[in-house]
């Protein structure tokens, strides 16, 4: 653990490695895509229900039926979010497991899946499983932007094609796939469509009562709710077949516990974002363009990854020419910012992102890319702050890189 996110102060002090060394230093959190601190709304929430609303919400007695009730509240309130029916929404663990529920839900071997390789592992990974188990599986591949076009999708549905699975916003680069368009192509061809919508809820206004898809991931974590609740928007008579087994909670889509208060927490989490979003994400926006626009400004030899493409507020992916990206996490890092180089799930990885190599972006120019997401905490101030670190690290790391000229 680095530091605890500080909401009065705009930021963590003390780190572990600063107080060994009795030093302070501000930390500012660059990194909502990866996760996003839990709100002061939402922790006022959360610690009455976590003491008072224990009951197992499938109990017949008072306690029981008090944390069904809450329960329900508590759907209904992510359910205005998105717009859809409480029928049509089941809670869950997180983005995963929707995006598991949704892929393997509806997918029988022999038939076929087309999705993209700009997905997340959730989805990849999903889908490797499919493929050992007899399923087909198409990946298309996206412009150099990052776009995936809904034609290549068209061009990749075969007779025995079951699903399409086409990500809403990416995780890296923030680009948002034009899933209206793919939504119309599976209705027209009688496929099933999901899309993870695990970052763009939140950021971008979702309204599945319009939107043509079946399948929808949501993930609490994202949107300043705890970690371990989500849901899977099924629009109303469309069949997914459990994953899991047990009891028959959520309509016997989702064996297990209710977890009430993580629900409790989601949706007051989505009350907010309901009442908020257009505001937040037009600053966010404004915060995002302005940390662009001063990174060009002091460092040369930048590049937006899917900078031209339609994104959400909150991410910039920018390549840093003969610059190590994990050198360059870990330089901000020790300056006192939380940014990532791509997806948290695979930090660590020794190959560079799959969804930038993807768009054709050569190794090198992948392993130099840093993804900046910002969020509810963020201001003007830390953004020049970080334009500064960002100008600082990178002339001494090209200072040390021997393949910067």
């Amino acid at each position: 653990m680095i530091g605890i996110l500080d909401w009065k102060k705009k930021g963590a002090r003390n780190c572990l490695w600063q107080r060994a060394f009795g030093a302070t230093l501000n930390r500012y959190y660059f990194d909502h895509n990866a996760t996003t601190p839990v709100s002061p709304e939402v922790l006022e929430a959360l610690v009455p229900a976590l003491k008072s609303t224990f009951g197992n919400a499938s109990s017949v007695h008072q306690d029981g039926q008090q944390a069904r009730q809450e329960l329900e509240a508590a759907r209904l309130q992510v359910c205005r979010l998105l717009n859809c029916s409480a029928k049509e929404l089941v809670l869950l663990s997180g983005g995963t497991e929707a995006d598991n529920l949704a892929l393997f839900g509806s997918v029988r071997p022999g038939s076929h899946v087309v999705t993209t390789a700009i997905e997340h592992p959730a989805v990849l990974n999903a889908c490797a499983e499919l493929e050992s188990r007899g399923v087909a599986v198409t990946y298309v591949r996206p412009s150099s932007e990052g776009l995936i076009e809904p034609s290549a999708v068209s061009e990749a549905l075969l007779p025995t094609t079951a699903l399409i699975s086409v990500m809403h916003a990416n995780n890296e680069t923030g680009v948002l796939q034009p899933i209206e368009e793919i939504g119309q192509i599976a209705l027209d061809s009688g496929v099933l469509f999901h899309s993870d919508g695990v970052q763009a809820v939140g950021k971008v206004p979702v309204n599945l009562a319009t939107l043509p898809v079946d399948l929808y991931s949501v993930s609490a974590h994202k949107f300043y709710a705890p970690k371990g609740t989500g849901a899977l928007y099924v629009r109303s008579g469309v069949q997914v077949t459990a994953v899991q087994y047990g009891g028959r909670h959520e309509r016997s889509r989702r064996a297990g516990t209710e977890n009430v208060p993580g629900a409790i927490a989601m949706g007051v989490a989505a009350g907010w974002m309901a009442e908020h979003l257009s505001s937040e994400s037009f600053r966010i926006a404004t915060l995002r363009d302005r940390l662009e626009a001063g990174i060009r400004s002091a460092v040369p030899n930048v590049v937006v990854n899917g900078g031209h493409a339609p994104r959400v507020p909150n991410t910039t992916n920018i390549s840093f020419e003969g610059i190590d990206g994990e050198a360059m996490v870990i330089a901000l890092d020790l300056r006192g910012f939380a940014v990532s180089t791509g997806a948290a799930c695979s930090s660590g990885a020794v190959e560079p992102s799959h969804v930038l190599t993807a768009m054709g972006l050569s190794r090198s120019q992948a392993r130099s890319s840093i993804r900046f997401s910002l969020g509810r905490i963020n201001t003007a101030g830390q953004v020049d702050a970080l334009i500064g670190a960002v100008a600082e690290a990178a002339a001494h790391l090209r200072k040390l890189s021997p393949t910067y000229a």
